[in-house]
């Protein structure tokens, strides 16, 4: 039976130390980008694929977020007394999210283009796939200043080196996270263990993604969603 993902996980637990003063006094997925929260630039694009279940979770400034989301359908799922991280915090989210593959999603991006949740709704095979991640060519990735993540080879199988840029968005199952011991890990523990039995795919996105982790990002996604109206 095909297993099709139907829950969605927002992170929006992080720190944005990237993002200085503007975080002081606020959570970095409330800070606005073109008259939005980053938070919500995320939840309108996974309404898209009108998932049966979507929570984000929290951990900085959390009363901050659960108020905005009041009232919205969403759950939060709060990390305290620590931050577990984006495999920590998926993990602890799971009696939420149900069983199943889950979309994934970080909350300091926008974008341009097709919505990313329907590419990968599209393009998910569970039948050879673990995880199936969504990157970009560096050079349609706005703000981002770092080295690639993954290179694809021709069937869409991920390994480690410079070549395109995870976006942050992915569909993943999520049975390796029992199996991992320490309460805060990334994701990436469980990339690595599912690209040894080549069941980690990527896709690549058509359209322009922005990396919005500093205060010049903010202002690189507004440009970027300005020239595109013109």
């Amino acid at each position: 039976m095909r297993q099709d993902p139907q829950a969605v996980m927002l992170f929006a637990a992080g720190f944005g130390t990237r993002m200085g003063a503007l975080t002081k006094d606020c959570p970095k997925p409330l800070l606005r980008v073109a008259d939005k929260t980053l938070l919500d630039h995320a939840l309108e694009l996974a309404q898209g694929i009108a998932p049966k279940t979507c929570v984000v979770n929290a951990h900085y400034k959390h009363e901050q977020i659960t108020q905005h989301l009041s009232g919205s359908g969403v759950r939060v799922s709060i990390e305290a007394p620590d931050i577990l991280d984006t495999g920590g915090g998926l993990r602890q989210a799971l009696p939420l999210l149900g069983n199943g593959p889950v979309y994934t999603s970080n909350t300091d991006a926008v974008w341009q283009g097709p919505n990313p949740f329907e590419l990968l709704k599209s393009a998910w095979n569970p039948d050879i796939m673990d995880a199936l991640l969504l990157c970009v060519p560096q050079k349609n990735a706005v703000g981002y200043t770092r080295g690639g993540d993954f290179q694809l080879d021709q069937e869409g199988r991920l390994s480690r080196g410079p070549g395109t840029v995870y976006t942050g968005v992915q569909i993943l199952k999520t049975d390796r996270l029992s199996t991992i011991e320490d309460e805060s890990f990334s994701l990436n523990v469980v990339w690595d263990q599912i690209q040894k039995e080549a069941r980690l795919f990527g896709l690549i996105y058509p359209g322009t993604w922005c990396d919005v982790g500093t205060p010049e990002g903010i202002t690189l996604a507004e440009e970027m969603l300005e020239n595109s109206h013109v």
